[in-house]
C-alpha cells in the first residue's frame, strides 16, 4: 500500500480525475493554515462528496484503473450478481446527477452466451418505457468492457424492505404488487416478459413506489410455437423451467410472471418465501415444491380475505385457474384494495374458505361491461349498483324507463350491454318498456333483464321473452343476477377498459 503525505494525495486524485486542484483546494480550505495529516485531509474531501469509500479503497490499493467506466465515474458498489456489478455513477461533466450503472463480470465477456444474454437485456430495456419499470439510458456494446446505464432509484430492493420490517401491511403489500403487475402489464403489451420474477428485482423508491428491474431473462414471447416447453440454460431458470415442465405449458407463458408476483406477495405478507429456498439443482427442479405450498391464509389466518384471495389465485399450480395475465392481476388487486380502503378486512376464516374464494373468483366478470338499471326505489338502485361494481361493471342508474329506451338511438353505438327493468314500482311501465326493448329494431338483439315480483302475475303473463329476455324473481338475489348476465353476454365482445 503506497504511503501519501496530504500533498501527494491530492494530486493522486487530481491525477485520476476523481476531482480538480480547485475543489480539493476548496476542501482544505476547511482545515485552516495549521499542519493536518493525510487521513484529515481524506475526511474533508469525503466531507465535500469529492472522495467515496470504494474510491478511497482502490487509491491506498495502490489502482490506477478501475474509477470510470466510460465516461461515468464509479461512486459506490450498489449491488453484486452472479453475472454482473451494479454501481452508483455521475457523468462526467454532468453536476448532480447520479446513475446506475451495471457492469458484466470479467469472467464473463469473454463467453459469448453470457455477453449475448447481457446486451439483449439492455436491448430489451432500451424498449421499456413505464414509471414502474427501471428505465434504461444506454448500451455499450464494447467487448472489452459491455456496460449499460439506467436510472438511479434512492431506496432499497423489496426483499430489503421485508428483511427490515419482518412482513408488511396488506396494504402497502397490494400496493406495491399492484405497481409491479403494471410494470408486467405493460411489458406483456410488447410481447415481453420477465422471466427472473423475485424480491431482489423490484426496488422500492423513497417516495413509496416500486420499480421493475432486470430483464435478463426476458424473451419475446414466440406464440407461434405452443408446443414450445420451457428449457433450463442456466441457474436463474431453473424455477421457472420447473413450473412450467411440471404444468406443462411453453416457455415465456405469462402465466408464469404472474405466479412468481404471487409468490412475492406471499412473501410481503407472511415474511416468509413460499417456495422452499435452496440452491440444490435438482432440488429446485421438483415439481413439488410447488404443489406443497402451504395456503397463506393457513400460514397467516390474520392476513385479510381480499389480499390472500390474490396469493391464492395467483398461485393456483394449474395455469388454467391461475390469474391469466398481469393486466388481469393489476385489475384484481385494484379491486382488492377498493375492498380493504372500504374496511372489508374480514380474515378467510370469517368468511369461510369455500365460499370466499367461490364469491371472490369472478371479482372482475364485468371489466368490460355496462349494465343499466331501470329502478325508480332508490335503495335497490344503491344495493345492485354496489353489488355490480364489484365485480368490475359498469353500472348506470335511470328510474324513468321511457327515458332509459331515449338513451338507445339508432345512430349511436349503444350506451349499455344489458339493460335491467325493476317492476318492484314501476309496474306496468316497466313491462311495457321490456317489451319495446325486444321490438325495436336496434335493441332487439340487446339483452334486457325484466324483475317482477311473483304477485304481478298480470306482469309475469304479459312478458315478451326470447334468447335476448329473461325474467328474474323479486326479491331479487344479485348472485341470480349475476349469473344471468353472465349467460345473456356471454360471447358478446367487451369495451374497452381504461
Amino acid at each position: 500500500m503506497p504511503e501519501f503525505t496530504p500533498e501527494t494525495f491530492s494530486q493522486r486524485v487530481v491525477q485520476l480525475a476523481l476531482a480538480s486542484q480547485r475543489e480539493i483546494d476548496m476542501a482544505r480550505a476547511e482545515l485552516g493554515s495549521r499542519e493536518f495529516s493525510t487521513e484529515e485531509l481524506i475526511r474533508a474531501l469525503q466531507r465535500h462528496g469529492l472522495l467515496t469509500t470504494l474510491q478511497l479503497d482502490k487509491i491506498l490499493r495502490g489502482d490506477s484503473t478501475g474509477y470510470f467506466i466510460g465516461k461515468y465515474k464509479i461512486l459506490y458498489l450498489i449491488g453484486a450478481g452472479t453475472f454482473a456489478r451494479v454501481y452508483r455513477a455521475a457523468k462526467e461533466g454532468v453536476a448532480g446527477d447520479v446513475y446506475a450503472v451495471k457492469v458484466l463480470r470479467k469472467r464473463f465477456r469473454d463467453e459469448v452466451a453470457q455477453l449475448d444474454q447481457f446486451l439483449r437485456e439492455g436491448r430489451m430495456g432500451l424498449r421499456l418505457r413505464h414509471p414502474n419499470i427501471v428505465q434504461l439510458f444506454e448500451v455499450v456494446p464494447d467487448v472489452r468492457n459491455p456496460y449499460m446505464v439506467m436510472e438511479f432509484v434512492e431506496g432499497q430492493t423489496l426483499r430489503e424492505l421485508v428483511q427490515i420490517r419482518g412482513k408488511l401491511e396488506a396494504e402497502i403489500s397490494l400496493k406495491l404488487m399492484h405497481d409491479v403487475a403494471a410494470a408486467l402489464a405493460y411489458a406483456s403489451s410488447l410481447g415481453i416478459s420477465h422471466r427472473d420474477m423475485k424480491m431482489s428485482n423490484v426496488l422500492i423508491s423513497t417516495e413509496g413506489r416500486a420499480k421493475l428491474v432486470d430483464f435478463g431473462l426476458a424473451a419475446l414471447a414466440d406464440r407461434n410455437n405452443p408446443e414450445k416447453v420451457a428449457d433450463c440454460p442456466n441457474a436463474r431458470a431453473i424455477d421457472y423451467a420447473a413450473l412450467e415442465r411440471g404444468t406443462g405449458v411453453r416457455k415465456d407463458d405469462p402465466r408464469s410472471d404472474v405466479y412468481f408476483a404471487g409468490c412475492m406477495l406471499y412473501h410481503m405478507l407472511s415474511g416468509k418465501s413460499p417456495l422452499t429456498e435452496t440452491r440444490d439443482r435438482m432440488a429446485r427442479l421438483n415439481v413439488t415444491r410447488f404443489q406443497q405450498v402451504l395456503p397463506l391464509h393457513q400460514l397467516m389466518p390474520d392476513v385479510p380475505a381480499p389480499a390472500a384471495h390474490i396469493v391464492a389465485k395467483t398461485m393456483e399450480f394449474d395455469p388454467e385457474k391461475r390469474i391469466q395475465t398481469a393486466a388481469q392481476l393489476q385489475a384484481e388487486i385494484k379491486v382488492a384494495m377498493e375492498r380493504l380502503a372500504a374496511g372489508d378486512h374480514r380474515r378467510v376464516s370469517e368468511a369461510g374458505e369455500a365460499g370466499l374464494y367461490d364469491d371472490e373468483a369472478n371479482s372482475l366478470e364485468g371489466n368490460g361491461r355496462v349494465v343499466m338499471i331501470v329502478e325508480s326505489k332508490i335503495e335497490l338502485q344503491d344495493v345492485i349498483r354496489e353489488r355490480l361494481k364489484r365485480k368490475g361493471y359498469r353500472v348506470l342508474v335511470i328510474s324513468n324507463p321511457e327515458r332509459a329506451l331515449e338513451r338507445f338511438r339508432p345512430e349511436e353505438d349503444p350506451p349499455a350491454d344489458c339493460v335491467v327493468f325493476s317492476a318492484h314500482e314501476l309496474g306496468g311501465q316497466a313491462l311495457d318498456s321490456f317489451n319495446d326493448f325486444g321490438e325495436n329494431e336496434h335493441t332487439a338483439t340487446i339483452p334486457a333483464i325484466l324483475l317482477v315480483d311473483q304477485k304481478q302475475q298480470h306482469i309475469i303473463g304479459g312478458a315478451k321473452l326470447d334468447a335476448h329476455r329473461r325474467m328474474l324473481s323479486l326479491p331479487l338475489k344479485v348472485r341470480e343476477l349475476r349469473e344471468m348476465l353472465r349467460k345473456l353476454l356471454a360471447g358478446r365482445p367487451k369495451r374497452a377498459t381504461a
